[in-house]
Order: C-alpha cells, then structure tokens, then sequence
C-alpha cells in the first residue's frame, strides 16, 4: 500500500526536519517530508523571503511522480501556515488536509483588534529595520513580539538566523484567502490572543480550534502532537471510506 504524503512547513525559526522533533514518528505511516522554505539553509546565506515562492515549494513536494501519487496533507506553523494556504487556495485538489499551528495569517484578521495592535507595534520597526544591524532588529523584534530578549549571537547559525529574520517580509503583506473545501485543524497554544483571533476567524469560515498547551509551539507538546495525528488520520480514514464507496457504485 502506497503511504499518503505529510508535507511539514515550519515557521520563522527552526527549520527542515528540525522544526517538528514530535512528529518524526509519523514518517512509519505516512510518507513524511519536512520542508525548507525559500532562503532557509543551514550554510547559504539567507534570502529575502517570498510567500509565492514557499507556496511553490510546497506544492512541489506533493506533486506526483513515479513512486508516489499527488496529493497529501500539510501541517504548518506560523508564518509557515500562509505558504500552505496559499497552496491549498491555488491546488485544493492536492491538499487532502491542512493542519495549521499557531497560523501567522494576518492579512485575514487585519481589521480586528488584536491583529491591529500587533501591526501597530511592528510596522515602525519594519520600516527601520535598513537602519538596524541584525542583532539589534532581532533583540527588538522578540522584545516585541515575544517580551523577551534574545541571547547574543556567538555562532555562524545564530548570525544567519539573525540576519534572516530581518529579511522577512510582514506577513499581512501575503495574499491569502479562505481556502475552498479543505478539512482544516487550527491548533494554538493560549498564550497570545493574536493567535486565538486568527484562530477564531478561520473557525468561521468552517476550521476546527483546538487550544493546547506549549505556548507558540503547541506541537511539541503531548496534547499537540496527539491531536496532528488523530485529525489526519481521521480525514485519511473518511478520504478512504468516500474512496471505497466510489469504487463500489462504480
């Protein structure tokens, strides 16, 4: 039996495989790719980032070839949640599901409140960051975002973690809207009513919400990583039920 594709998209820190330490084990049932996003290598020097691009990266990796077939489900968290909407608005076809973690999605909430007060804090730090070395843009953007202080920069992937950071664009600036049709789990941690908004706005439009512990990273906690599995294999099992009856009648 060929396995479904997992396609994980990481946020603005951690990347590739490293992103998602909880859910390596799902790499036993589903054929599991953990993606690098557009400018995010551990040796190149960072690049500007690009929401078009990402998207790009990641419908590539559930396109079809000759060992698998096109199609999977995406999981994603922050800033990584706008590539794999913007995927799934362009190829609903190929997104099975979409699990999106504390989902950075503001240009959808970007007349509500806490999404206001967010922007308010950031824009005057955007448009100085050309006057910013990277650890200055870095220490105000966590004093900001995070109200705390980021450590200084002693190794090479501290400084290029750094330097990328500034590199990145606002992410109301993204071109995103609500994706047709797609069985979607939002999971966010409590802690940020940023999140809950965005959260809230989605379960709007048809997404279920599930708050759990672990803060901006509620997937590395036992709650998180249990409900990224339950919804996934839930869909799978309704896809394949749907599947089997089409077969069936046919």
């Amino acid at each position: 039996m060929v396995k479904q594709k997992l396609v994980f998209v990481h946020g603005m820190e951690t990347f590739g495989a490293a992103a998602w330490p909880q859910q390596h084990g799902m790499a036993l049932g589903y054929d599991a790719l953990f993606l690098r996003r557009h400018g995010y290598d551990a040796v190149a020097e960072p690049a500007a980032s690009d929401f078009t691009r990402d998207a790009e990266i990641v419908l590539e990796a559930l396109a079809g070839d000759e060992h698998s077939r096109a199609g999977g489900h995406v999981v994603a968290h922050d800033q990584g949640a706008i590539a794999a909407m913007m995927a799934a608005v362009e190829r609903p076809d190929l997104v099975f599901s979409l699990t999106l973690v504390e989902p950075a999605c503001l240009s959808l909430t970007s007349e509500l409140p806490a999404t206001v007060g967010h922007r308010a804090g950031l824009e005057p730090l955007f448009a100085a960051r050309a006057e910013l070395t990277d650890e200055q843009y870095q220490r105000e953007f966590s004093r900001r975002v995070y109200s705390s202080s980021m450590p200084l920069l002693h190794s090479d992937a501290d400084r290029r973690a750094a330097h990328r950071l500034r590199l990145q664009a606002p992410p109301w600036e993204a071109p995103l809207a609500i994706v047709p049709g797609v069985p979607t789990l939002v999971i966010t941690g409590g802690w940020e009513p940023l999140y809950e908004e965005i959260a809230g706005y989605l379960g709007e439009t048809g997404a279920q919400h599930l708050v759990v512990p672990g803060g901006h990273r509620p997937q590395d906690s036992p709650e998180g990583s249990q409900a990224i599995r339950t919804f996934i294999a839930s869909v799978a099992q309704a896809q394949a039920q749907e599947q089997a009856q089409q077969e069936a009648l046919g």
